[in-house]
């Protein structure tokens, strides 16, 4: 497995017609992307807008932030078992718009005792500053969906919404020669080349059994996880549509460009690279509901990570709240048992800010924490000069001023790594 990524940088976006990339300039052609969001008969009618780093411009509530991205011809399938057959992700090319995200608000709040506003992008002041996201040009796509449905079906049409129009989006550079070519090495447990260089897994919770996922929600090649064990996933998989979030994504932070941009995976790809470690493999894994499950599915993982990627260290990610952290304790623990060192990633996400809440597992042998930042942190923000809301009472929410979480900030909290927030001793 192989997979190439090819890279066409954007520096502006601006609607017209035709649709086409010339240099580093987008075109959208709204009329001609309407159609391909109207697909879905809980859509009956959509707005877009764009956003540029820099405006005094506030958007929201975001359900989904997308990189936009489209597979060569003949070389896969975009988002397999989503919008196709369920095939092999990460394999072929995929050209991306980087730079571009389409991001999908919504009409709906995801967790109103969290916040009124639900998840907000800021593209100016010291919120921007702290979220990779303000940097990105963003098509924002706007459904309004029928009325009388669940909210599972109205979250479930802004998913599909948010990644045709992605792919419809990534197609406009299919005609155009990329500005450069990124080709992932090969990697995997019998990659023989690398003797004495430590071999290194990652295992990544992406959903927990907290609650209950939907029959129809699209998770892992459009499954919905449920009764899964973890499962042995190449990581080119990762990054090239396998996984997108749950519909209860709000919690944790994880939107599909983190996904399409995995730091954790990344990040180890460029030490493989550098001959500093021999990358041998990924497995995703969901957090239990109860002691069985979580036995059950933390053995199972440890048992892969050791007899079936062969590895010598591995780090791990959490997804969510309390149960997803004992689960990576209780599977750190298992794998220091086995001989194998480990470095977990935790964030605090409780509410009291005590000591107490945020300590959920003391492992003596689980010493190699890296804490990626909390929810402590907030701003007051101005009134802006431009609002995008789905709705006329999320524009008046939104428009300032207002003290706003750092939770409520796309981009700026994310409990798998992408985050610019940092715990600090003083």
């Amino acid at each position: 497995m192989q997979l190439t990524l090819a890279n066409h940088p954007v520096t502006d976006i601006e609607f017209g017609a035709p649709a086409r990339l010339e240099g580093t300039v987008l075109t959208i052609d709204s009329d001609e992307l309407r159609p391909i969001v109207l697909k879905d008969d809980a859509i009956v009618s959509v707005d877009f807008e764009i956003a540029h780093p820099g405006d005094s411009c506030r958007a929201g509530p975001i359900f989904d932030v997308i990189e936009p991205r489209a597979k060569e011809p003949g070389s896969g399938a975009d988002f397999p078992g989503i919008l196709g057959a369920p095939v092999t992700a990460g394999i072929g090319t995929t050209h991306v718009l980087s730079g571009a995200a389409v991001s999908v608000l919504a009409e709906i709040s995801p967790d109103l005792t969290r916040s009124a506003t639900g998840r907000v992008l800021e593209m100016s002041g010291a919120p921007a500053e702290a979220s990779a996201y303000s940097s990105l040009k963003h098509l924002l796509v706007i459904p309004h969906t029928k009325a009388g449905l669940t909210r599972q079906a109205v979250e479930r049409a802004y998913r599909i919404a948010g990644i045709r129009a992605a792919v419809a989006v990534g197609r406009i550079a299919l005609t155009e020669s990329p500005r450069s070519v990124h080709q992932f090495d090969p990697i995997g447990p019998a990659i023989n080349d690398r003797s004495g260089l430590p071999r290194i897994a990652y295992v990544g919770q992406i959903f927990s059994r907290q609650r209950k996922p939907e029959v129809d929600e699209p998770i892992l090649y459009g499954a919905n996880t449920d009764g899964m064990l973890p499962v042995m996933l190449h990581p080119d998989e990762w990054l090239d549509g396998a996984i997108v979030p749950s519909l209860h994504s709000w919690f944790g932070g994880t939107e599909t460009y983190f996904y399409q941009n995995h730091p954790i995976i990344l990040d180890l790809y460029r030490r493989h690279n550098a001959r500093q470690i021999n990358f041998v493999g990924t497995l995703a894994t969901i957090a239990g509901s109860d002691n069985f499950d979580r036995e059950r599915h933390c053995k199972a993982a440890a048992s892969l990570v050791k007899w079936n990627l062969q590895a010598e260290g591995a780090v791990l990610s959490k997804y969510g709240g309390g149960l997803p952290h004992a689960d990576l304790a209780e599977t750190a623990r298992l794998l220091e048992g086995m001989g194998i060192k480990t470095s977990v990633m935790v964030s605090d996400v409780s509410r009291d800010r005590r000591v107490e809440s945020a300590l959920l597992f003391n492992v003596p042998e689980v010493n190699a924490i890296v804490y990626n930042g909390g929810n402590g942190t907030h701003w007051e923000v101005p009134k802006v000069n431009r609002v995008v809301a789905a709705t006329p009472e999320f524009t008046k929410l939104m428009t300032g001023p207002m003290t706003i979480d750092a939770s409520n900030i796309v981009g700026v909290t994310n409990q798998q790594g992408a985050s610019r927030m940092r715990a600090m001793v003083y």
